[in-house]
């Protein structure tokens, strides 16, 4: 199975903005932890006022990424450019035109949400008036102006997330930065996390960069770039990556896989692959195929799926591994 080509698709989209220099370019990233290569020979770039989802797997690279791209950690090799800076030239310039929100909480949990963010401004070097409109005019644009004054040890999950939101976006940066943003939050709180993302690039032209390994949350970014192994190995809209798996997916489940691959290749001229101990397999008119191997073959057949591809079959399409295959649980 070869891996889809990334060349064709790294650029950003056509559109007006693309005479715009990017909101941020990365060429030939590499990062290694002692003799693991966490990231190898990424290159990609984000346009203005984009949503770009980083989707893969723990251990994928994402957070490695994320580190870079947010300052936390020095570069190795390669070079980053974000809003016209150099990354490594210019750290301290460039903090102050980013908004970061980490995977793990980073807000007091004893001060109350105005109190939070009024610390967080004051290191921005905020203060007074201003400080005070600015905390007003981010607790209303995220629906916290009622919660001003709880603590935020007593907001839910949901919340909480919003008020990291809030202080990444008190300084207006021009580039957001996320990791993992809607960690423990359930589906419905993850998509409202979302429509507060898409807001913002819509009504303030905020380019958005964000890790994640929900597909949901990847579907809802314009592009996304899924790393493997610490490789991109495809960046373009969910859409068009989902239309480059070959037709539905046909997953057949045996007592003996092998064999029955062996012969759906052999009598019904279709090409299959074992992943995880099931057979795969892509083909236009999905529901017919399957008619035909469950009259052919049904005695060998314990049971069958099919359906129109999902990010998760561009995953195994890419990689020829499943998306959460040799992670634990917790991990998910």
């Amino acid at each position: 199975m070869s891996p889809l080509s990334v060349a064709s698709t790294v650029s950003a989209p056509t559109t007006d903005s693309a005479a715009v220099a990017p909101a941020l370019e990365a060429a030939h990233l590499s990062f290694s932890y002692g003799e693991r290569l966490a990231l190898d020979d990424v290159s990609f770039s984000i346009a203005r006022g984009e949503v770009f989802g980083l989707l893969g797997p723990n251990g994928g690279g994402k957070t490695t990424l994320f580190k870079l791209i947010s300052t936390l950690v020095p570069l190795q090799s390669g070079s980053v450019s974000i809003l016209g800076h150099d990354l490594a030239e210019e750290s301290t310039a460039l903090r102050r035109r980013l908004g970061v929100v980490f995977q793990h909480p980073s807000v007091d949990g004893k001060l109350t949400v105005a109190e939070n963010l009024a610390h967080h401004g004051r290191l921005y070097g905020m203060s007074g008036a201003r400080l005070r409109e600015r905390i007003t005019a981010i607790l209303g644009r995220l629906g916290l102006e009622g919660r001003a004054t709880d603590l935020v040890e007593t907001l839910s999950g949901g919340f909480k997330r919003r008020v990291e939101l809030a202080k990444a976006l008190l300084h207006q940066p021009e580039l957001l930065v996320l990791d993992e943003p809607s960690t423990g939050l359930d589906p419905a709180a993850r998509r409202e996390f979302m429509n507060h993302l898409e807001h913002l690039r819509d009504s303030d032209g905020v380019s958005i960069v964000l890790t994640t390994h929900h597909m949901e949350e990847a579907e809802r970014c314009d592009r996304i770039g899924v790393l493997h192994q610490g490789r991109l190995v495809a960046i373009a809209p969910p859409r068009d990556l989902k239309a480059r798996v070959g037709g539905d997916v046909v997953v057949i489940n045996s007592a003996d896989p092998e064999t029955l691959c062996q012969k759906i290749q052999a009598e019904m001229r279709v090409k299959g692959v074992i992943v995880d101990g099931s057979i795969r397999i892509e083909r236009p008119r999905g529901h017919e195929f399957l008619r035909d191997a469950v009259d052919a073959f049904g005695d060998q057949i314990d049971s069958v799926t099919f359906g129109k591809p999902t990010l998760e079959d561009v995953f195994v399409h890419l990689t020829g591994h499943r998306f959460y295959a040799g992670r634990t649980e917790s991990e998910r």
